[in-house]
């Protein structure tokens, strides 16, 4: 395994995976167009990604979309042009599956190994190192690089060829974005109808209404904690933009995106657009009579 692991993209998710690499032993180096965030992630601070792919045979990606992955290998002075022949590549992007699929593609040309990584869990999984991740491409590959995974990660799942570590992401993300809406909407709801907060939560979680959002978020939003530092209603609304334009690929009915669509859609178009992706609830609590679901004494987070 290499002695240094590089690290593209050191926001949110990247900076907090970072941290652990170090906290695990790893010495990270690692670039971010954001002045102060390697320094912040514990990583020796490169001034470019061919500075970072220079210094690592594994180089690690948590990007906020296709978009930037791309401009980040296409770019002048970026990966496909500085890479070189054995390095592994493993993206843990959330990322259109097509795109991924095309950049495996232009990498193997080089003999450079492109994995699609899709990491879910959040902020606080992340920190703590017990992400769940998604693995398409090489599975060969996947045991060279999986020493560094598995400091980040307590589930690795490899899924099959390039793209599928992406699609399955798509997929997780799209229900976590179903039963977050959801469960906020009914929540309102519940608060409205004069019902305790914590009754219903505790029904619904030993009910057929149990879900992700149900059990690991309200459970902190009815007490005032919004669980800061996850996704937010813009990345949640482009994850599910993305997976409607992967079930278009696919030819299959897309029947339940709009609910999600419509919700972090009101949350952005209300003011909560870089906020944490709990606060839909808010939004869906202002056009309802500017209902809070907290106890009053905790206020707003």
């Amino acid at each position: 395994m290499p002695e240094e692991v590089g690290f593209i993209g050191l926001g949110n998710m990247g900076g907090r995976m970072a941290v652990r690499l170090a906290e695990q032993g790893r010495s990270v180096v690692g670039y971010d167009v954001v002045p102060g965030l390697a320094d912040k992630a514990r990583a020796r601070v490169a001034g470019s990604i061919a500075e970072v792919a220079a210094a690592a045979d594994v180089v690690l990606l948590s990007l906020p979309d296709s978009k930037v992955v791309e401009s980040v290998v296409h770019g002048d002075g970026g990966l496909l042009a500085v890479s070189r022949e054995g390095q592994v590549i493993a993206d843990l992007s959330t990322a259109a599956p097509a795109s991924t699929r095309e950049l495996h593609k232009q990498f193997a040309a080089k003999g450079v190994s492109f994995l699609d990584a899709g990491v879910s869990g959040g902020a606080a999984a992340a920190e703590a190192g017990t992400l769940t991740v998604m693995v398409g491409g090489d599975q060969a590959m996947l045991e060279r690089i999986r020493p560094v995974l598995d400091c980040i990660a307590a589930k690795i799942f490899y899924c099959g060829a390039p793209g599928s570590g992406h699609t399955a992401k798509l997929l997780n993300n799209f229900l976590n974005a179903v039963c977050l809406a959801a469960t906020a909407e009914a929540m309102v709801a519940g608060k409205k109808a004069g019902l305790d907060m914590e009754t219903l939560l505790n029904i619904i979680n030993s009910s057929s209404g149990v879900n992700f959002a149900s059990m690991n978020r309200f459970t902190k939003i009815i007490h005032g904690d919004y669980l800061k530092g996850g996704l937010t209603n813009t990345l949640m609304m482009k994850d599910v933009m993305l997976y409607t334009e992967l079930i278009a690929d696919l030819g299959v009915a897309g029947l339940n995106a709009s609910g999600p669509l419509a919700s972090f859609g009101l949350a952005k178009s209300l003011g909560y657009a870089d906020e944490i992706s709990n606060r839909v609830v808010d939004a869906i609590g202002d056009v309802s009579g500017g209902v809070r679901i907290q106890s009053e004494e905790n206020g707003q987070s």
